[in-house]
């Protein structure tokens, strides 16, 4: 019994040792709705089908560092050589032919410039007017949240209006995921991430 103890704590331990590099899919897509490593990483071997998260719409976003410490967390390094700050998975159903991964410093290009683009290549619509919103608001390392209701439609990465039903006030803030926004500064970094230059 206690040989079986000491090598399944020595498997634990040796697991993410033996980590291999992996490289992020350059348009993530998944079948279920269930979103896996597998889906996410070429070279996930054996982690391939550790969930990661639940696909409720058309698509879902995840923060690159979620992604990089759930990875690490099934023993897969994945170095971020980009420096990725979200990645959108797509239903392979509705996945477009863009890559659905976001730089930190860029984003799709529209063909043509204008002061405010179509961001219809993002993603398809993940909040609909009158959804349950969960917008949160992120500062000095303070994470709050306020549900509220979608005064319209957005796919991710764009702005749109939420009735805070407490007070009746309205949010400016940008869509993330089905039923997921930012607001305040976190949702003008966001922009910046999402607009085109």
């Amino acid at each position: 019994m206690r040989t079986l103890i000491l090598a399944a704590v020595a498997a634990l331990v040796a697991g993410p040792a033996l980590a291999g590099p992996v490289t992020l899919k350059a348009n993530p897509v998944d079948i279920d709705g269930q979103v896996t490593l597998g889906d996410l990483f070429d070279g996930a071997g054996g982690a391939s089908d550790v969930v990661v998260g639940q696909r409720a719409g058309p698509s879902i976003v995840f923060e690159a560092g979620q992604l990089q410490s759930q990875a690490r967390q099934s023993g897969l390094d994945w170095a971020n050589p980009t420096g990725l700050r979200r990645v959108v998975v797509r239903s392979a159903a509705a996945a477009p032919a863009e890559a659905a991964a976001l730089p930190a410093d860029a984003a799709p290009t529209p063909s043509v410039a204008r002061p405010r683009p179509v961001r219809a290549a993002y993603a398809d619509r993940v909040i609909s007017r009158n959804d349950m919103v969960e917008v949160a608001f992120e500062m000095d390392g303070v994470r709050l949240t306020i549900t509220g209701r979608a005064e319209g439609n957005a796919a991710a990465g764009q702005h749109l209006a939420v009735r805070n039903l407490q007070s009746g006030r309205i949010i400016d803030a940008m869509a993330t995921g089905p039923g997921q926004a930012v607001a305040g500064a976190n949702s003008r970094a966001s922009t910046q991430q999402f607009a085109a230059r």
